[in-house]
């Protein structure tokens, strides 16, 4: 976006050259009538503005530069399970259960409102995501299995969509960052509608062990001084031009990659960014056409203006939907 004409102050001894970077209010995702989180949330929050990270090249080298994106979602199966991380809405009425945790002491304890047959991660991590549509809740749950009626988990959050509070210092959630994960995941009913306004997740194979804002959890291994930290912002380039060629689905997710950026979540494949599996998702085009998208594309972004208090996942935002402190003064 481009700047808003410079106001220029007069004065005996100096000339203010003052900036405006003006930005479209921030709006809310939403699951089951229930927001994703209050829309001055940092995940709701456009980066398309702010200044890249000092370390931003470091970071994208390790990566990898020339390595494609790639939709870790999509329409079809995977060895026996569906691509992608599913979600559940359940009414408030839904019967909830004890859940027995391996961690414990950075979990929360429920009860959790699991249905019956509920929609679990195909493959390692075996997630479960819930929102209780009546009261907005979100809950996730990591690690998660079922013996004889018995409810067992790696790790489980539950977050109250109203409210922007994070995590508490140092604890994890049923991501490795601490962060919810239902936020980050591509909808395709966003897509099918045309855009998504807010920030995806994604995974890289290691951290370099430490966390940063909103995140609130780091991982011990695998560890590289040059990887990004847990919670690091990356977005498409602006100076990418997304090709008119590709599909409108791609041509979506780019676009909101550009404006909303996504978020390091969790260690896994590079670049791989997540979403909820749904038939209709154009597989081959979103794999062919995210794989000429690669590493040199992006950058990481310094959002660290965008905090107001470090347990809060609030942006700083004023009543005309401009980032605080994005007011550079030049004293001449």
């Amino acid at each position: 976006m481009k700047s808003n004409p410079r106001a220029l102050l007069v004065g005996a001894t100096f000339v203010a050259v003052v900036s405006l970077t003006f930005l479209a209010l921030p709006t809310s995702a939403a699951v089951a009538g229930c927001p994703l989180f209050p829309a001055n949330n940092v995940w709701n929050t456009r980066v398309d503005t702010l200044p890249v990270d000092s370390r931003s090249a470091t970071y994208v080298n390790f990566i990898g530069a020339s390595r494609g994106l790639h939709p870790d979602f999509g329409s079809q199966l995977w060895d026996g399970g569906p691509i992608g991380i599913p979600y559940a809405t359940v009414a408030g009425t839904q019967p909830r259960v004890p859940v027995t945790f391996y961690y414990p002491d950075e979990s929360d304890p429920g009860p959790y409102p699991i249905p019956s047959n509920p929609p679990i991660e195909y493959g390692s991590d075996h997630h479960l995501l819930i929102v209780d549509r009546d009261a907005c809740q979100l809950f996730e749950l990591y690690d998660v299995s079922n013996s004889g009626g018995n409810w067992s988990a790696g790790s489980g959050a539950i977050f109250d969509l109203n409210s922007n509070a994070l995590r508490p210092a140092g604890w994890t959630s049923a991501d490795a960052a601490g962060l919810p994960m239902l936020p980050g995941l591509a909808r395709y009913d966003e897509v099918a509608s045309g855009v998504i306004t807010h920030a995806l997740r994604f995974t890289v194979r290691a951290t370099n062990g430490q966390y940063i804002w909103p995140a609130r959890h780091r991982t011990s291994s695998p560890f590289n001084s040059n990887a990004p930290p847990m919670g690091q912002r990356f977005r498409l380039k602006a100076s990418y031009i997304i090709p008119p060629t590709f599909s409108a689905q791609t041509r979506v997710l780019l676009t909101a990659l550009k404006t909303y950026g996504m978020f390091v979540s969790d260690n896994g494949s590079d670049w791989y960014f997540s979403g909820a599996p749904d038939p209709g998702w154009d597989d081959d085009a979103l794999v062919n056409e995210l794989r000429l998208v690669t590493g040199s594309n992006f950058e990481a972004v310094d959002e660290s203006r965008l905090m107001r208090d470090a347990n809060s996942g609030q942006a700083q935002w004023d009543s005309a939907g401009i980032p605080r402190l994005w007011l550079p003064f030049v004293m001449r």
